[in-house]
């Protein structure tokens, strides 16, 4: 799991890079509400064979540690509303927003939904 704050890239920048190789689980959370964000990377951390499978990469976000020009992005790309406690949003490799959590979602929702995706039933079949 990667966090910005340890990047010398824009979260956008680290984004791109992602483009067309990686899904993206984006998790963001207030410094009061950092509960949610252990909570949701506890619960993927005896998955991660089945997101190795699903080329599926985390990055964590805590709102102390996320500079003006990321939350700027954050806020016009992924609608993020800054006094939320938590959001969280999965990224499909085409760069678009599949799906948008406003509390820790379970592991096995996220990747039967990625498991719908039509690159992801492509690759299955590989």
């Amino acid at each position: 799991m990667e966090s910005v704050a340890n990047q010398q890239k824009s979260l956008k920048a680290l984004l791109d890079e992602k483009k067309d190789n990686r899904r993206v689980l984006l998790l963001y959370g207030r410094d009061d509400a950092q509960h949610f964000l252990i909570e949701q990377q506890e619960s993927l951390t005896e998955y991660r064979k089945d997101m190795d499978e699903r080329d599926l990469d985390v990055i964590v976000l805590v709102a102390s540690e996320v500079v003006e020009p990321d939350r700027q992005f954050l806020m016009s790309q992924f609608k993020l509303v800054p006094s939320d406690e938590f959001a969280g949003w999965l990224i499909g490799k085409d760069g678009g927003v599949k799906e948008t959590y406003k509390k820790p979602a379970d592991p096995k929702a996220i990747f039967g939904l990625i498991d719908k995706m039509p690159m992801r039933k492509q690759e299955a079949k590989s």
